[in-house]
C-alpha cells in the first residue's frame, strides 16, 4: 500500500508542475493596448526626418517600419501589410500626403508567443518523458524485480539449494510475502540440518554401544578362562579345604561375568531404543552418588589381571551415572589390559578449590589408573582421545577408535574431566566431580 500511495503522489506532483508551467506562460503573455501616443511619436519624427533628406530605406531602418509611397488603397503591399494585422498610419510630410507608414508588431508578437509556447510545450514533453520512464523504472523496482527475484529463488529451493537468500529491499510491494518464503526456507534448512545430526547421532550411538559391549565381553572371557583354571585346580586338589577354597573363588568369579552379562544387557537395551524409538541420543544423568561404589567397579574387573588399590577412595557423596562410569572405568582398565599387559595401579586424591570451565570452583575426586606399559607415543598422545582415532600400537588389535573419546564424553557429561599421559607407562587421571 505504500508503493502505491507513493505512486499516486509522484502522480499528483507532476501534474500540478505541469500546471504550474502552464499558468506562468499564460501569465506572461497577457493582452496589451497600442500606445497610439507613441505610434504618432515615431510617425512625426519620420516624416521630419524625410523632409531632411533621409531616404525610406533609412527610415523603415530606424523606426522598425514600412513605408508605401502609394496613393491607392488597393495597393498589394498595403493589402499585405493589412492582413498581417499591422497598424497603418498616413505618411503627409510637412502636409502633403504621400502613402502609408506601418508597423507589423502584433506579427510580431505572435511570432514570439509561438516560439514561447512551443518551448514550453517541449519542456513539458520531456518532463512528460522522464517521468514516464520514472515510472517504469519505480514499477520495475516495486513490482517486476521481486517477482522475478521470487521465481529465481523457489527454482533454487526446487533444486534443494536451501543456503540462497531472498534479498529484502525496504521498499517492496511483496514484503510479508517475500519474508514468509525466507522464513519457509530457513525452517527448511533446519529440518535438513536436525535430520542430518540425528542420522549421525544414531550411528555414534550405535558404535559407541558396540564398542562398549566389547569390553564387559572381554571381562566374561578373561574371567571364564580364569573360571575353568580354578575348576582344574579343584579336581586336581586332594584336601577339603582346597577344594573349598576353589569354589568360593568360582562363586566370586561367576558373580563377575553375571555383573558384566547385566552390563550387556542394559547396553542391548539402549541401542534397541536408539533404532526404534526415535533415534534418541545416549543420556547421561549424572546424581548423587556414593563414592565408594567406583571402588567396587574396579574391585570386579580382577579378571583383566593384577589390579592394586593403593588406597581406599574418601567416602563422600559424587555426581555421577552410575552406568556410565562403570563404563569409563571398564574402558581405561580394559585398554591397559589390551595394551599394556602389566600390572594396573589405582589410587585416589581428594582435589579442592578447583576453578571449573564456568568459572567456579568445585571439589573433586581424583581417579589415578596406570600401568607400566610403553606408554602412547608422543604423536599419538594429543589425537588418542579424538573420534575414530587409533594409535600406532593399536594396529594389531581390533577396535574402533572410541574408547578415550567416550570416557571424556561421559566424564565431561558428569560434570568432571578427564587427563592422560606418560609417567613410565600410561596413566589416567579422572575427575569426578563431589556434591
Amino acid at each position: 500500500m505504500k508503493a502505491i500511495r507513493d505512486l499516486a503522489v509522484f502522480f499528483t506532483l507532476f501534474m500540478l508542475a505541469a500546471a504550474l508551467i502552464f499558468i506562468g506562460v499564460s501569465r506572461k503573455y497577457t493582452y496589451t493596448k497600442r500606445d497610439i501616443v507613441f505610434y504618432n511619436d515615431q510617425l512625426y519624427k519620420a516624416e521630419e526626418d524625410f523632409l531632411k533628406g533621409m531616404p525610406e530605406e533609412g527610415l523603415e531602418t530606424k523606426y522598425g517600419c514600412f513605408i508605401i509611397m502609394s496613393k491607392r488603397l488597393d495597393d498589394p503591399e498595403l493589402a499585405e501589410l493589412y492582413s498581417a494585422y499591422a497598424f497603418v498610419l498616413d505618411f503627409a510630410p510637412g502636409g502633403e500626403y504621400l502613402g502609408k507608414i506601418a508597423w507589423k508588431d502584433e506579427l510580431n508578437r505572435f511570432d514570439q508567443t509561438k516560439s514561447d509556447f512551443l518551448k514550453a510545450s517541449m519542456m513539458l514533453w520531456a518532463g512528460v518523458l522522464i517521468s514516464g520512464y520514472l515510472l517504469l523504472l519505480l514499477i520495475y523496482y516495486l513490482y517486476v524485480k521481486p517477482l522475478r527475484e521470487l521465481d529465481d529463488f523457489s527454482r533454487e529451493i526446487a533444486k534443494g539449494n536451501l543456503d540462497v537468500k531472498l534479498p529484502m529491499h525496504r521498499v517492496n510491494l511483496f514484503g510479508s510475502f517475500t519474508e514468509a518464503f525466507d522464513i519457509m526456507r530457513e525452517e527448511l534448512k533446519a529440518a535438513r540440518k536436525r535430520e542430518i545430526e540425528t542420522e549421525i547421532a544414531r550411528k555414534e550411538l550405535v558404535a559407541s554401544l558396540s564398542h562398549d559391549i566389547k569390553t564387559p565381553l572381554s571381562v566374561i572371557k578373561a574371567t571364564g578362562e580364569v573360571l575353568d583354571l580354578k575348576l582344574g585346580s579343584m579336581k586336581a586338589a586332594g584336601t577339603p579345604e582346597d577344594v573349598q577354597k576353589g569354589a568360593d573363588e568360582a562363586m566370586g568369579l561367576t558373580k563377575v561375568i553375571a555383573s558384566k552379562a547385566d552390563t550387556i544387557g542394559s547396553l542391548m537395551t539402549e541401542m534397541m531404543h536408539a533404532n526404534m524409538e526415535d533415534l534418541e541420543l545416549v543420556e547421561v544423568r549424572a546424581e548423587e552418588e556414593n563414592s565408594t561404589e567406583i571402588e567396587e567397579f574396579i574391585r570386579k574387573l580382577d579378571g583383566y589381571g593384577k589390579i592394586t588399590i593403593e588406597d581406599h577412595i574418601p567416602p563422600c557423596l559424587v555426581l555421577m551415572d552410575r552406568l556410565r562410569m562403570e563404563q569409563v572405568i571398564d574402558n581405561i582398565i580394559g585398554n591397559s589390559h589390551k595394551y599394556a599387559g602389566t600390572e594396573i595401579k589405582v589410587n585416589f586424591d581428594r582435589m579442592d578449590d578447583i576453578l571449573m570451565a564456568d568459572g567456579k570452583e568445585g571439589s573433586f575426586i581424583c581417579i589415578r589408573i596406570s600401568d607400566s606399559g610403553p606408554g602412547v607415543s608422543e604423536d599419538d598422545l594429543p589425537l588418542i582421545a579424538e573420534k575414530y582415532y587409533r594409535g600406532s600400537n593399536a594396529k594389531e588389535n581390533n577396535g574402533f577408535g572410541l574408547g578415550l573419546y567416550l570416557v571424556k564424553r561421559y566424564m565431561n557429561l558428569m560434570g568432571g574431566g578427564m587427563e592422560y599421559y606418560n609417567d613410565n607407562g600410561f596413566t589416567v587421571e579422572l575427575m569426578v566431580r563431589k556434591v
